[in-house]
């Protein structure tokens, strides 16, 4: 048992961590306060190969394990964690296509995902669905011009800002086996958006609704086969967790830096704030908890990795874990920064602002729990 990184996935962390540092961290709080991310950022971070992660290289992507791409969010959520995650759900939808895609959808679709011309965003969270997936109501009528498309989806990342949008919709029965997945591109008749919405966290992603009024869908455009789209999109939420965990870990890792180079320098009573005992076994119980979580995500990474028949359990129990411990350690980091933590200025808020998000999306902890439960006594005997 080998817990090191391997040369190449030092690499890849280290490319990571240099580009969020250089292109990313020094923009963050500007970004944050425009409320986007200029789409010139997307092209750079395209030549490093980060656009298609876990595309093939037949299509122009760099097929990549869900342990390499643990790395490169954990890396570039160092810099921003809302920069970073808005990436993973662009590689999210990138890695079903490439999945389950036909031969033809991968050839129109792929190679302008992977450059990043286009910047995909995910839809499967409705108004009256978010945990309750299977419930959605987002519906696609075959006709012989297309699927005829009606619906809404809620708190889409890069909704009015993305170039096309992966749709998890209804085209036969109700409940799972009835959904389906279409890709819908920008500008298509029928498709709107609601106003941006004013969010705690993840301020940089443009978040808005996804409207669909009689949105004509090319018939070619469905990804794999019709009532297959429910498990794409489950299948694509164990990678996802991942990313989500590694996004938080990343953030929370920064965060700590930030404060153990601001307690060697703030003074209290006559010495620094490292010097104080107390202060220091809460050092210790962020590091503690911060390098448990990294090894407990890379073990499930590794697991989705080896099609483990035991992943889907390790996944949301990684993400539950490692989002609330890196929560957790982003919280403690600014109560260890005093009132400095609550200024922007300092970058903590902006962080523990950020990670809260985390324990909700690709699953709440409460349905990770769920998921993590049924598992362990379906175990049973």
């Amino acid at each position: 048992m080998d817990f090191a990184l391997s040369e190449e996935q030092q690499a890849i962390f280290d490319m990571a961590h240099a580009f969020g540092q250089e292109h990313v961290a020094p923009h963050a709080r500007d970004w944050e306060r425009q409320g986007t991310i200029p789409k010139e950022l997307w092209p750079k971070v395209a030549e490093l190969g980060l656009g298609g992660i876990y595309v093939s290289e037949d299509h122009g992507g760099s097929g990549l394990t869900r342990l390499d791409a643990t790395l490169v969010f954990e890396a570039l959520a160092m810099a921003c964690p809302s920069v970073g995650a808005f990436l993973t759900i662009h590689n999210m939808c990138g890695g079903m296509i490439d999945r389950f895609g036909s031969d033809e959808v991968k050839a129109r679709w792929l190679p302008a995902l992977c450059s990043m011309e286009k910047v995909f965003s995910y839809c499967l969270t409705e108004p009256g669905s978010g945990s309750d997936a299977a419930a959605l109501k987002t519906r696609a009528d075959k006709t012989n011009e297309g699927y005829r498309l009606n619906g809404t989806k809620a708190f889409i990342s890069g909704g009015s800002y993305s170039d096309v949008y992966v749709v998890m919709c209804r085209t036969g029965e109700d409940g799972p086996k009835g959904i389906s997945t279409l890709v819908v591109e920008d500008g298509s008749a029928g498709l709107s958006f609601g106003a941006l919405e004013d969010k705690m966290g993840w301020r940089s992603q443009p978040t808005a609704q996804v409207q669909f009024d009689d949105c004509l869908v090319p018939l070619e455009n469905l990804v794999g086969e019709e009532g297959k789209g429910f498990s794409y999109a489950m299948a694509g939420l164990d990678g996802g967790r991942l990313n989500v965990a590694a996004s938080a870990l990343g953030g929370a890792q920064a965060a700590l830096d930030a404060t153990l180079g601001y307690m060697g320098e703030r003074r209290a009573f006559g010495k620094t704030l490292d010097q104080f005992q107390a202060l220091q076994f809460k050092i210790a119980e962020c590091e503690v908890k911060l390098q448990s979580a990294r090894t407990f995500l890379r073990q499930a990474a590794w697991k989705l990795d080896t099609g483990a028949a035991d992943a889907t359990k390790f996944c949301a129990m990684a993400k539950m874990y490692v989002t609330d411990q890196a929560y957790e350690v982003a919280d403690a980091c600014l109560q260890l920064h005093g009132g400095y933590g609550y200024l922007a200025d300092y970058g903590i808020e902006k962080i523990v602002r950020d990670l809260r998000v985390h324990r909700i999306l690709e699953g709440t902890n409460e349905i990770m729990r769920l998921i993590v439960s049924r598992a362990v006594l379906a175990e049973r005997g």
